[in-house]
């Protein structure tokens, strides 16, 4: 893995990023938008970005866990704190492929083969798509919308789930593999790919990352409802009920898309659904958008850049 490479992704998508947000500010009044920014609740700051670490603190916690699962035992809390978080750094990547870079820091540090950790992003995205599923699923009885984004996801992870533990039918087609001249050489790193795939979505293990997905993605859907109430808009439990359904249905739209990060397709979510169920003006419909996505997002890509400094340079001096 060339992670000079991957640092290009990662400015090109900044760029992207940031006009994505000039879109929006195009999309509604420039200066309503400021306006509606620079008088949000800003005391609510500190407890939207604590509900936004409490998230990544529980995802590091299913991380670790994964790694147990298939035996990297070695790895001290500080290192896999340092490889999890060094992986939001690229989050932007398109399709979110600079996320392997967990894989690649771990088979620095540990030794650990990227074909035996690899399976884990994986895992990490789908029980987070099952987990957001779940927390839309009360609006998506409420509101009758978003109902192909779920069929989406339910298709997909159910198809995921189905190879990983149909053993016979795996091992059939990694034995075709192993008969083609370019791939046979490699089959060896296809068995270990399966064998952690395997372990990760059985049903123990699928069922405590998607409890620990839930209450770990509950924590931006709150944040969310924070951003609203800071807004101006009447806090309830409609409201909750509302934002958890906005984030969570924004989010799996945006991890479907092959777009780095989401950008584009889930602020231009958060923003038409803050619209058309909150009936928030468009101003403050923008002004939600932006200003999760970077108390999430941003925020969170921010942590990974010093995060993956730290390792990098430690590895340097190796």
């Amino acid at each position: 893995m060339n992670l000079e490479n991957l640092r290009g992704k990662v400015l090109l998508s900044l760029c992207f990023g940031v006009l994505v947000v000039f879109a929006l500010m195009f999309y509604g009044d420039f200066t309503k938008i400021l306006q509606t920014i620079v008088h949000f609740r800003w005391e609510y700051l500190p407890l939207i970005l604590g509900l936004t670490l409490l998230n990544y603190f529980l995802r590091f916690i299913k991380w670790d866990y994964y790694l147990h699962q298939i035996g990297v035992d070695t790895l001290s809390k500080r290192d896999s704190l340092l490889v999890f978080f060094s992986g939001l750094s690229m989050v932007i990547t398109p399709g979110k492929l600079g996320e392997w870079v967990k894989s690649y820091l771990l088979k620095e540090i540990s030794g650990t083969a990227f074909s035996r950790s690899a399976p884990i992003i994986i895992a990490e995205r789908l029980s987070d798509g099952i987990a957001l599923l779940l927390l839309a699923s009360a609006g998506f009885f409420l509101f009758r919308v978003g109902w192909e984004v779920a069929a989406a996801v339910v298709v997909l992870a159910a198809a995921i789930v189905f190879a990983a533990q149909s053993r016979p039918l795996a091992l059939r087609l990694i034995g075709l593999m192993e008969r083609l001249p370019l791939v046979s050489s490699q089959a060896h790193l296809l068995h270990a790919f399966y064998e952690s795939s395997n372990i990760l979505l059985s049903t123990r293990n699928l069922l405590f990352a998607v409890t620990l997905g839930f209450f770990s993605w509950l924590g931006e859907c709150v944040a969310f409802y924070f951003v609203l109430s800071g807004l101006g808009v009447e806090p309830s439990a409609l409201l909750l009920v509302q934002a958890a359904f906005i984030l969570s249905v924004s989010s799996l739209g945006a991890s479907i898309v092959l777009l780095p990060g989401g950008l584009g397709m889930a602020e231009g979510g958060i923003t038409g659904l803050s619209q058309f169920l909150v009936g928030a003006p468009k101003d403050v419909a923008v002004a939600a958008a932006l200003i999760i996505r970077f108390c999430t997002l941003w925020f969170g890509v921010a942590l990974g850049m010093i995060m993956l400094f730290i390792v990098t340079r430690r590895l340097a001096k190796k």
